[in-house]
């Protein structure tokens, strides 16, 4: 299993250095690819998919936690590979709603017939609801760099909104209010959801325990 790198919280971090290596990211989604290489572009660290490295496999998910379903991700692809391999876990937690869809979240989008029915069904569950408090949480784990594998969480907190507002990002973006951006995740460019997201907060630790661990 993995060990947890503790690291004060970050926002995306722009520092002056350079990495150089190559990442599988552990997912096929072209968003979420699309969306680490943005968060990379201040590196010389070059992104791959899995389809771009030949490997075609779907690891089950069976971990309860964030964290354990990201180690299972990672570990399973870095058997297939000698490059380096991330793979997250996220999810979007709604006090209301006892932090459902959670671990769940790809799963009940999907089970809704997309990010689309999905946000509607959660805004009619949240009809009546007096505190829209909500997370959005993201757990990365690095494996085939050291002995064991490590894993950095962010969070961005928020609330969920009366309807679907903007038309950027993707998934839950259209509900969700940043209390940091005071903007809907879904009208914000990607450099701007960049600066505030769960999955942004996560790959600043990563990227801050490259530079302290001399990675250059």
């Amino acid at each position: 299993m993995g060990n947890n790198y503790e690291s004060h919280s970050l926002h995306f971090i722009n520092y002056d250095i350079v990495i150089n290596m190559k990442i599988v990211i552990a997912s096929n989604n072209l968003h979420k690819i699309s969306e680490y290489r943005d968060l990379f572009a201040d590196t010389d660290i070059e992104v791959l998919s899995m389809n771009g490295v030949g490997i075609d496999v779907n690891p089950e998910e069976t971990g309860t936690t964030y964290e354990e379903n990201a180690i299972i991700k990672a570990e399973a692809i870095a058997c297939l590979t000698n490059h380096i391999v991330i793979a997250d876990d996220s999810g979007l937690e709604i006090k209301a709603l006892n932090d459902l869809p959670g671990l769940n979240s790809a799963r009940f989008a999907a089970e809704q017939g997309g990010s689309k029915s999905a946000n509607q069904t959660i805004l009619k569950m949240m009809h009546n609801a007096s505190d829209r408090s909500a997370r959005f949480v993201c757990v990365i784990a690095l494996s085939n760099f050291g002995e064991k594998t490590i894993v950095f969480r962010g969070e961005c907190h928020g609330t969920i909104t009366n309807q679907e507002t903007g038309k950027q990002g993707f998934g839950y973006d259209p509900i969700f209010f940043s209390s940091e951006a005071l903007q809907p995740f879904a009208k914000l460019s990607k450099e701007e959801k960049n600066l505030y997201s769960h999955r942004s907060k996560a790959v600043s630790k990563l990227i801050q325990y490259f530079f302290n661990n001399k990675i250059r």
